[in-house]
């Protein structure tokens, strides 16, 4: 007979994002339907086709670091140690009052320490081999973030780093989940960081044709589900969570906002970058996760989209919905978080949970911004331009990534 698995609840939550940098700010901006797209301003854009992105503004790392370690860490690391310690703050919780080989962190990247690997490529071609910095391994590892929030809370539990491009957090979070669940750990600090909006992968991901080049309107270029959409915009950010053992939570009188119910992965075994036309690999994860979480499609009552604003993935997206909720598909209120915070890859999936636990914690919806122009192969409601207020008692957020990965993370309002 199988064990029994453990409930799992979100006690805290911090974030680092091209529209505000705390959960307060962040939760507004989205209500207000509030751009965070803009005219780059981190890197000389000579030369670069597209010369937009959702950058993050007035961060400090001195904020969270102390100031001789700023130098020692790549910004998807400050991020992401600035996310976690909000994420801490605000659950209250005492970890020098925990067993610390019960608490750990599991913290998605898709790229890692980017720009960090651009300074140091460029000093050793201008250079040479010696002059190479001895931190450049240690602060561009993608586990970097997972370690180094342990070293600031003091965790001795799991932890490691995961990478599956733009359903990283979601496999992070999913990992945490399975981790409490299964009596790995009481308490969890996971989500996702980035900082790849560098000059590099701007001119990959434009070369590749994923991006919008609506360099003239950059408040208007992420446009998900709208038939006028022509690529993402790069972002970049990050969103933590504490995830804690039920038990826990309540023993320590800690409040929560939503309980992790359930977790669907899977592959298109496709293309590396492309979708699989039929939809099937995202409609596995979500009828996965549903059924993980114990619950029906038609019991869902919001989706978070993966909703980029590319061509393929939000047809195929509304596809795979459909195929997963049938005939409930056509009411179950659908919106685009990256519509206002552009793509922020493997910290994506982190920041769009956030929204869907405030979602669940305050009965209102964010809407998907600059829909204009209905396209006929998205025929679903986007909660277009406008909050809504809807009684979310479960709710799904949906990760798409390059590989073909797919991943869906179920939440729901807790009940004793």
């Amino acid at each position: 007979m199988a064990p029994s698995k453990h409930r799992v609840v979100i006690t805290g939550a911090g974030c680092i994002t091209p529209v505000g940098n705390d959960v307060g700010s962040y939760w507004q901006s989205l209500l207000a339907g509030r751009s965070g797209v803009a005219r780059i301003t981190k890197f000389d854009l000579k030369d670069h086709s597209v010369t937009i992105g959702a950058e993050v503004k007035n961060f400090n790392p001195a904020d969270y670091v102390e100031e001789k370690e700023v130098k020692q860490l790549d910004p998807f690391v400050h991020y992401g140690v600035a996310a976690a310690a909000q994420a801490v703050r605000d659950s209250g919780l005492e970890f020098s009052k925990c067993d610390r080989f019960r608490c750990g962190a599991i913290v998605a990247s898709g790229i890692g320490g980017l720009q960090e690997l651009q300074e140091q490529d460029r000093k050793f071609i201008q250079k040479g081999p010696s002059r190479t910095s001895p931190r450049f391994v240690p602060k561009m590892m993608l586990n970097a973030a997972s370690g180094q929030i342990a070293i600031q809370h003091g965790l001795g539990g799991p932890n490691w780093g995961v990478a599956s491009a733009c359903a990283s957090a979601n496999h992070a979070m999913g990992s945490a989940l399975r981790t409490i669940q299964y009596g790995d750990a009481d308490v969890m600090l996971t989500g996702g960081t980035e900082a790849a909006l560098t000059y590099l992968a701007l001119a990959g991901f434009a070369n590749m044709g994923a991006l919008s080049p609506r360099n003239d309107a950059p408040e208007k270029a992420s446009r998900p589900f709208e038939k006028n959409r022509n690529g993402f915009v790069l972002g970049e950010g990050a969103a933590m969570f504490v995830f804690e053992k039920l038990e826990h939570a309540v023993a320590r009188g800690a409040k929560i906002y939503a309980e992790v119910l359930g977790i669907g992965n899977s592959d298109d075994a496709y293309h590396i970058t492309a979708p699989d036309p039929d939809g099937s690999g995202g409609t596995y994860a979500m009828t996965q996760a549903i059924r993980d979480a114990g619950l029906r499609p038609e019991q869902i009552s919001y989706i978070n989209a993966h909703g980029t604003s590319t061509p393929l993935n939000d047809k195929i997206e509304t596809m795979a919905i459909k195929k997963c909720f049938g005939s409930a598909a056509h009411q179950v209120p659908i919106s685009s978080t990256k519509s206002m915070t552009g793509h922020l890859l493997g910290a994506a999936a982190a920041i769009e949970l956030l929204a869907t636990i405030l979602s669940i914690r305050d009965s209102v919806v964010h809407p998907t911004i600059n829909y204009e122009t209905p396209d006929p192969e998205c025929d679903l409601d986007y909660v277009p331009n406008q909050p809504r207020k809807v009684a979310v008692e479960y709710a799904m957020s949906n990760s798409l990534g390059f590989g073909g990965h797919n991943s869906a993370i179920v939440v729901g309002k807790f009940r004793k």
